[in-house]
């Protein structure tokens, strides 16, 4: 079965942290009824007028509310903010506590004053994330370290804590750019495909991580894909929601910095910006689409986000709902491919 995962969604400010919380566990309970089983939340700092809870804290009270099947998943945390031990010991610890259920996904960060604000140098990230990703994985495996690098130094220390997962917590990482493609190939466990990454370059991307995984003689299998999605009664009735629910965003995204959509004209233009990698339609067209997806490519989990900003958890739930009427089915039928 092609496993399917829900992307939970950042808001605004105006709701109370309590709330936001609240509303939380309604939106992952209705993501289980419909068959969802991998839930997903990310991470920024001093987000402005949105708002995220902090991954390790709410996957940690999570996971004593959701099913023992059901995958927890940092998608994404910014690694290069973190000091690679400290990371390691939060990414441990919350593996005991899930009970061997968590995935480290981890990205590079696009957000210059998020370094800023915790006094990391950004033009530094790529080198720090490299770094901490290898020491990470030693802190997890061996009983003594050593590690000489450019950022970082350890000198033959005894870790003291270990995931309950062996050989370690498995290592999604989620990138825009070729380089953090490669980064995946390794020294991940996976690459999770940004939504906005339409098809022919996910296959591109995906034969990039097969070669790094052959080279350091890692076997390689289905990965995990996001998808960006939503069901209506008619293809343009869909396309009118998704722009309603989430025009803003995508322009938010932009102008923080996330280059993805550059030379796109998102706010004139919406719908045919964001054609060549939005699932939206009718139940039919939705399956097709994500159908193709995963019987032509080695996608497993099918990665969704049915949630925006502006959407409250009511709307939510009833958009959760939909798919877990007209398209999880669908995909939990399918025998998910592992390789081309």
């Amino acid at each position: 079965m092609v496993q399917v995962g829900l992307l939970l969604s950042d808001v605004p400010k105006s709701v109370t942290p309590a709330q936001q919380f609240k509303d939380i566990l309604r939106i992952v309970e209705a993501a289980e009824d419909n068959g969802f089983n991998y839930i997903c939340i990310g991470q920024h700092f001093l987000y402005g007028e949105l708002r995220w809870l902090q991954p390790v804290p709410l996957l940690a009270r999570l996971a004593a509310h959701v099913a023992p099947t059901t995958k927890l998943v940092t998608q994404i945390m910014i690694a290069p903010l973190y000091h690679p031990v400290m990371l390691a010991e939060e990414i441990a610890t919350l593996d005991v506590v899930t009970e061997g259920r968590l995935i480290f996904g981890a990205g590079l960060g696009y957000r210059p004053e998020e370094f800023d604000y915790l006094q990391v140098s950004f033009k530094e990230r790529a080198g720090r994330f490299d770094e901490s990703l290898q020491i990470m994985k030693q802190l997890w495996t061996q009983d003594e370290v050593t590690f000489e690098g450019k950022y970082f130094q350890l000198d033959g220390v005894k870790p003291h804590l270990f995931p309950v997962q062996q050989p370690h917590v498995p290592i999604w990482i989620g990138a825009h750019a070729m380089g953090g493609v490669r980064r995946a190939g390794k020294y991940g466990d996976g690459y999770v495909v940004p939504p906005e990454t339409p098809k022919h370059e996910v296959e591109e991307r995906y034969r990039v991580v097969q070669k790094l995984f052959a080279e350091r003689g890692k076997p390689f299998g289905s990965q995990p894909l996001r998808r960006n999605v939503l069901v209506a009664d008619t293809k343009e009735e869909a396309m009118v929601e998704y722009a309603r629910v989430a025009k803003g965003r995508y322009i938010t995204y932009a102008n923080k910095g996330l280059d993805v959509m550059a030379g796109k004209d998102l706010e004139n233009q919406f719908a045919e910006a964001v054609s060549g990698h939005v699932v939206v339609g009718t139940p039919d067209e939705v399956v097709a689409d994500l159908t193709d997806f995963v019987t032509s490519l080695p996608v497993d989990p099918l990665l969704l986000r049915p949630q925006w900003p502006t959407m409250d958890a009511d709307e939510t739930i009833v958009a959760i709902n939909r798919l877990g009427q007209d398209v999880v089915p669908s995909m939990l039928a399918i025998e998910p491919r592992t390789d081309f």
